[in-house]
């Protein structure tokens, strides 16, 4: 019993010896605010293919009022349903990670544009993405949420 005790109690101490994963660097905080600016440019320009490849093969976006849209397929399917935009802001609040993931936070102001008789729509909020830094160093999202500041309107 006391070789196993003994052997357990230096492998936690050879685990909690392991350096910490490194803070991403600056040119990981470009590479993530170039992402937005990408992916802000790709929304307007419904590029719906090149902007899912900005996502994880399993990556998950989490849009308000709605369910969960996951994969590459599911996101290419949504954003291609998602209304036109005749303008759209993206503004980078903070990002931070350590090691291989990261985190972006900011806000945001959308403007639908008008179809036939329903008026232009314009709404503002805020959205987190968490990117992982894929093997070619490329940051992918995995997980991308995002809800409106607008309050919903009341019920008559």
């Amino acid at each position: 019993m006391r070789p196993m005790l003994l052997l357990t109690a230096l492998s936690c101490a050879v685990l909690a010896c392991q350096p910490a994963p490194a803070k991403i660097s600056a040119a990981d905080i470009a590479a993530l605010r170039a992402a937005v600016d990408t992916f802000v440019a790709n929304a307007l320009a419904r590029r719906d293919s090149v902007q899912a490849e900005g996502f994880a093969a399993n990556g998950v976006m989490m849009p308000p009022n709605g369910p969960a849209v996951e994969g590459r397929a599911a996101l290419r399917a949504w954003m291609t349903a998602y209304p036109q935009m005749s303008d759209f802001k993206a503004d980078v609040v903070e990002i931070d990670g350590i090691g291989d993931l990261a985190y972006v936070r900011g806000t945001y102001v959308v403007t639908l544009a008008a179809v036939g008789r329903t008026p232009a729509m314009t709404d503002h909020g805020k959205w987190l993405e968490i990117a992982r830094r894929q093997s070619n160093g490329r940051w992918l999202l995995t997980y991308d949420i995002f809800n409106s500041d607008v309050p919903l309107p009341a019920p008559k």
